[in-house]
Order: structure tokens, then sequence, then C-alpha cells
């Protein structure tokens, strides 16, 4: 007997359709995301069966559909439902931290320090030595401390000694003078990375010689000599900041000041500084506030590893030159220990 096919393909999908409902009951309260999909699959399932169906009765009123014709598109089946993986996806793993960074202060503290201060020899200023009472202050401790005094064969045996100084603290305010071949010993040590707070009151007699190398490799130069009689303003002698939140006028002491001068020297009393623009040096105070480039006493430069300071440190009050000291051996060192952190190992 001949098989009437429709009928037949009808009842074939009605058996599969029960048999999906059957094996996949839908709960709202229970299903999880794989349950729902599935429930959802067969409600469109469903739905498709009922379409069929219709499209049978049709079809079997109508009689055997045509082939359909070349270049017509054909049917696509549904695609394959795959459930996605419910497994989490494995932790990150960080990446380890870097150690942090030596503590800073700690570091200064463990410094090794050697210290020229002539006013020694200097009698009426020889029990205020204001230098070595800002190094005192600061509680170095763990590393080596050398103060020569104003002994200058001292100082240069220390300068060509094998000691690994981190800075080196001069206070040449006696009117004897730092010059000749120190300043080559001195330029050795910061051409290795040594921080460097020098006093100078002379460059005017020394300028030319063994401190060009230096000067010229911070980008200062001397510019004119400063002089003081008795019959001066006492107030012409102030000095101002020329960046006041700088971190030598603020770290560790703030509130810095020079603009109320204490007299005590005469005639020669310092030296003016230019920039020459050959390095990085930056006026830091000078006589007048809107002179960024000339008539200035204190100047950073090589990568703040360097102070220069033509000012002497008695004309103006103790309670801000030995802070101000404190203040610029700090910087000294915090660049001297950033620039022999980036050395090759």
């Amino acid at each position: 007997m001949k098989r009437n096919t429709p009928i037949f393909l009808f009842s074939l999908l009605i058996i599969v359709i029960v048999s999906l409902s059957c094996a996949t009951p839908f709960s709202p309260e229970a299903a999880g995301p794989l349950q729902l999909t599935q429930s959802a699959l067969s409600f469109q399932a469903t739905g498709l069966a009922l379409q069929v169906q219709q499209a049978t009765l049709d079809a079997a009123k109508a009689g055997p559909a045509p082939a359909a014709a070349a270049g017509e598109p054909t049917f696509t089946p549904m695609p394959t439902f795959t459930p996605a993986s419910t497994d989490a996806p494995p932790a990150a793993t960080s990446a380890p931290t870097a150690a942090p960074p030596q503590d800073l202060k700690a570091r200064i503290r463990k410094a090794n320090v050697l210290i020229f201060e002539d006013i020694y020899g200097y009698g009426p200023l020889a029990g205020n030595p204001r230098v070595s009472k800002a190094v005192d202050r600061m509680g170095f401790n763990g590393g080596t401390v050398i103060n020569t005094k104003d002994a200058y064969g001292t100082f240069k045996a220390q300068l060509n000694s094998s000691a690994k100084w981190d800075v080196i603290v001069i206070s040449a305010e006696s009117r004897e003078g730092m010059k000749g071949e120190f300043w080559d010993y001195i330029y050795d040590q910061v051409d290795r990375g040594v921080g460097l707070v020098a006093e100078v009151y002379n460059l005017n007699n020394i300028a030319n010689g063994r401190i060009s190398n230096i000067m010229s490799r911070c980008g200062i130069a001397f510019q004119s000599d400063w002089q003081r009689s008795t019959k001066n303003d006492i107030n012409d002698y102030s000095i101002l900041l020329l960046d006041p939140a700088h971190d030598v006028f603020s770290i560790p002491n703030p509130k810095i000041s020079l603009v109320t001068p204490n007299s005590y020297w005469v005639g020669d009393i310092g030296d003016f500084l230019r920039v020459t623009g050959g390095g990085d040096a930056e006026l830091l105070a000078g006589l007048y506030q809107s002179h960024k480039s000339d008539y200035g006493v204190l100047a950073a430069c090589i990568e703040g590893r360097v102070i220069f300071q033509t000012f002497s440190t008695h004309d103006y009050r103790q309670d801000q030159t030995v802070p101000l000291w404190q203040n610029m051996i700090t910087y000294t060192l915090s660049n001297h220990f950033k620039y022999m952190d980036q050395q090759p190992k």
C-alpha cells in the first residue's frame, strides 16, 4: 500500500516534540540558565510544529508540491545549541610587585658626610660654627661623619682617600678661601655622584681658576663682587627667595627667610652669580625678586646634587641659616641617592 508521506512526517515530528517536552520539564523556580534555554527551545519547536502541521494540511489538499526551482534558497537547519561552560575562568595571577625603595630619610641618616668649616680658625666666630651645628642636629647615625674643621691638610687627605662620601659640606667664610687644587679634588668627587654644598665668598679672586670646571658644568659664572660699608642701610642686604616653595626652603625646615640681615662682615661680603645656560643651574635666591638669571647668591645645579652659596652665613640670623644649611644638605643628599640609584650596577 502506498504510504502518505506528509502525514507520516507530521506524526514523526509530533513524537519528537513530545519526547523533548517530557525530557525538559520547565520550572521557573528551580531552572538554571541552561534549563531556561532548553525550555525556550522546546516552546520554539512547538510553535514550529504547529506551523508545519498547517503547512502539511494545506499541502495534502493541494496535492504534491512542485520541485524547487533552481536558484531558490534552501532550508537551513536550526543551529545546534551548545551550553556555555559553567566552569569559572582561572583567577588571574597578579604580577609580583617591586620591593618598595629604601626609606630616603633612613638613607640620609646613614650618610657619609665630610665637613670643612674654616670659621673654627677665626677667633671672634670660632665658638659659633653654624654649619657644624646644623650637621650635629641632623642626627646622622650609621654612616661616617668627619668634621675636619679648618684643617686644610686633613680635608685634602679625606678628599683623596678611598672613603665613599655621600656629601661634602664646605663653609669657607673666614676669608682664607677654598682655592687651587682643592677644587680639582672636589670636582672629581662630584663627578662620581657625590653631593656638594659649598659656601664660597671669594669668587672674584678664583672664578677663572680651577673652580671654573665645576662652575662651567653647573652653568653659573661670577657676575660681580658684593660690598658693604658701615654706612650702608642694612635692609638693602636682604636676600629674596626666588622660589619660596622650593625644597631648599621647605624640607625639612619650612618658612626660611633671609630678609632680616644681622650684619657681621664689612667690605667684601660675597659675590653675585649669573646663569650662563651651559648647565642646569637654577638661581634660588638673590638680591632682586624679578631677576631669575643674575644677581644670585644661592644656586643649585648638576641634577640638584650641588649647591653654591655666595653670601656669608654669619651675616644673617642663626635661627634661619642653621635650618637653611640642614635643608641644603638634605636636598643634595636626596638627589645624590636618586642619581646613584640610576647608575648601572
